[in-house]
């Protein structure tokens, strides 16, 4: 494994197969359960996954690099991942599953527009790593997150928290301090207009005026909010591990920061609630630093979901370079 993108996508699943057993259980019971530490895939995942195979999270990046594939940019993407609903994985969040049912570019805009332009779920950061995947980089890097994250996410604090993260993973891969790393992404995040990306790309429009304006209203607190949990993280605080995306950032960051890839992860899947989601973050983050997935938990790592372009049995570490090509 000498491509450091496929160790990422190796890194995150592997994590996000970890986290499977210990999402939505607490700290306690996860403890009775598997005892004091974790360091191989276990069973008890409440979606029925069996150990070795990576969830919801992993399965959106897979598939939006599958919609990379198709050729056709953001609309390959939102094919992507409608081609992986439509046939109804175990878990899939709900403004996830209310905005691809649209089945539009704006659809994430319109499920937003339907919470009442509240909603803020951390289902595009889980996938975003993605579009860092796929190659792009600066400017264009900082483009794809924002829309890609509005394709289902469209509240600006997950807009926010995706173009910091991509940026953040960026640095990293260029071997900056971790610290470091994260003051050139909060510098890209304030450099970039993501109401003005969207509207340009489409996902705002006559019809959804409301959200627009909503939009620009929560514009500058959400960058505040995205730095404040980016600092709050470095310096090693987790709030929660919930779904609540600036919760998921912040208890990501601050986990990532140990020296060894179990050192990273464990504390996430060891913290339960949305631990799946968290780790598979982690992942992400220690990927772009270089610290490999340990070998051990590469040969049973799987998706532990079928759908257009990509097989439950399938072994992750025959069948990802394809998607990296």
């Amino acid at each position: 494994m000498t491509d450091r993108r496929l160790s990422a996508l190796l890194s995150l699943s592997a994590a996000d197969a970890l986290g499977a057993a210990t999402e939505f259980k607490t700290p306690d019971t996860i403890r009775a359960r598997y005892g004091q530490s974790i360091t191989t895939y276990q069973p008890g995942s409440v979606f029925g996954f069996a150990p070795g195979e990576a969830t919801d999270d992993s399965q959106m990046v897979v598939a939006t690099l599958l919609g990379y594939l198709k050729g056709d940019g953001l609309t390959g993407v939102l094919a992507g991942l409608r081609d992986w609903l439509s046939t109804a994985p175990p878990d899939v969040g709900g403004l996830t599953r209310a905005a691809l049912h649209f089945g539009t570019l704006d659809g994430g805009v319109r499920a937003w527009a339907q919470s009442g332009h509240q909603s803020a779920g951390n289902g595009g950061l889980m996938r975003i790593a993605a579009v860092w995947l796929r190659g792009f980089r600066g400017e264009a890097l900082s483009r794809e997150s924002a829309l890609v994250t509005a394709l289902t996410h469209a509240d600006p604090r997950c807009v926010f928290a995706s173009v910091f993260f991509t940026a953040f993973l960026e640095a990293l891969e260029q071997q900056s301090a971790y610290a470091d790393a994260a003051e050139a992404a909060l510098k890209v995040m304030d450099a970039t207009d993501a109401r003005a990306l969207l509207l340009d790309a489409g996902l705002f429009g006559v019809d959804t005026r409301a959200a627009f304006d909503a939009f620009k209203r929560a514009e500058r607190q959400s960058r505040a909010d995205v730095r404040r949990v980016v600092h709050e993280g470095l310096g090693g605080r987790v709030k929660s591990q919930s779904g609540y995306v600036l919760d998921t950032l912040q208890a990501a960051l601050a986990h990532a920061q140990a020296d060894t890839w179990l050192g990273c992860v464990e504390p996430a899947v060891l913290l339960g609630d949305d631990s799946d989601t968290v780790a598979c973050v982690v992942g992400a983050i220690c990927g772009a630093r270089g610290l490999n997935v340990p070998e051990h938990l590469l040969p049973d790592l799987r998706l532990g979901h079928s759908w257009a372009g990509w097989q439950r049995e399938w072994a992750c570490t025959a069948h990802f370079p394809a998607l990296l090509a």
